[in-house]
């Protein structure tokens, strides 16, 4: 006896729907398109978490041991903590900041070049229905639901440590997400442009070092030299630090955070356009 034709099963199974029904499939939605690019990056991080977890996880528990219970309690008992908060709390929130961005360092420079050169996964991926502002938009968003994941996992932590107070602090996840972000759209643009990856290495060695020391993490900008705090106030970190810091032991946001707020925004959209150029020239060329 012969199977049924997909017209037979289709009268036979009238329940059928969506792209399981016989016939013509219609074409895929942007948001299915983006969504598919998404599952794919989340699928790579099941195969290759285990490797990451020194670098996103334990480094900064280090820096928050060392610097905030060891170093805190000497800058408590002789200073009464910076500013009349606890070191501990106060360098917490920086840490929180800077893991984000060297979160968005690590996904934005050598995976991309990978993508572009060295597998051409991002050619495949043009192969499908798929549009170069699709493959970008569904890295980064990948990328900043990974931000979001890091961040809360290292705010659950820390909290254990004593180094949050408030409830408010649960804010500290999305403006971390704009933090890396402010980082990573930027770089996904550089990345596109080089053609070796020489550049990352002087990247992480004289750009993200300093950044991290001079942004007010580990203390005040205000005590940098007046030649340099200029300098920290053109970079993202900074001003994600401050906003950390005005959730970390309450509500405590003022005008002057929405500055903070309007620099970030603006490098995650002026990142957005040069980096959507910067794809659309490198893989659509």
């Amino acid at each position: 006896m012969s199977s049924p034709t997909l017209a037979e099963d289709a009268v036979a199974h009238p329940g059928g729907s969506g792209r399981l029904t016989p016939g013509v499939r219609p074409p895929l939605s942007r948001g299915e398109r983006v969504s598919s690019a998404i599952a794919y990056h989340h699928r790579v991080y099941l195969r290759t978490w285990r490797g990451t977890l020194i670098g996103r996880f334990a480094s900064p528990l280090f820096f928050l041991a060392s610097m905030g219970l060891g170093l805190g309690g000497l800058v408590d008992d002789r200073t009464g903590g910076v500013d009349g908060v606890p070191y501990l709390r106060y360098v917490a929130a920086g840490i929180l900041a800077m893991q984000a961005m060297w979160l968005a360092f690590g996904e934005s420079t050598y995976p991309v070049m990978t993508y572009i050169r060295w597998n051409q996964m991002y050619a495949g991926m043009l192969a499908t229905p798929l549009s170069v502002v699709e493959v970008l938009l569904g890295h980064l968003l990948y990328v900043g639901a990974h931000l979001a994941m890091t961040t809360a996992i290292f705010l659950v932590v820390a909290a254990f440590f004593g180094a949050f107070t408030s409830a408010w602090v649960v804010l500290a996840v999305p403006i971390c997400v704009l933090v890396g972000l402010a980082f990573a759209v930027p770089m996904f643009a550089f990345s596109a442009h080089v053609d070796n990856d020489n550049a990352f290495a002087i990247l992480f060695r004289f750009l993200v070092t300093p950044v991290m020391l001079f942004s007010g993490v580990f203390f005040p900008i205000e005590q940098l030299p007046s030649v340099l705090q200029p300098v920290a106030w053109v970079l993202p970190l900074g001003h994600g630090v401050e906003l950390v810091r005005a959730v970390s032991g309450g509500l405590n946001l003022g005008v002057g955070d929405l500055g903070h707020l309007a620099v970030l925004l603006a490098y995650v959209g002026i990142g957005w356009l040069v980096a959507r150029r910067a794809f659309t020239k490198r893989l659509a060329s």
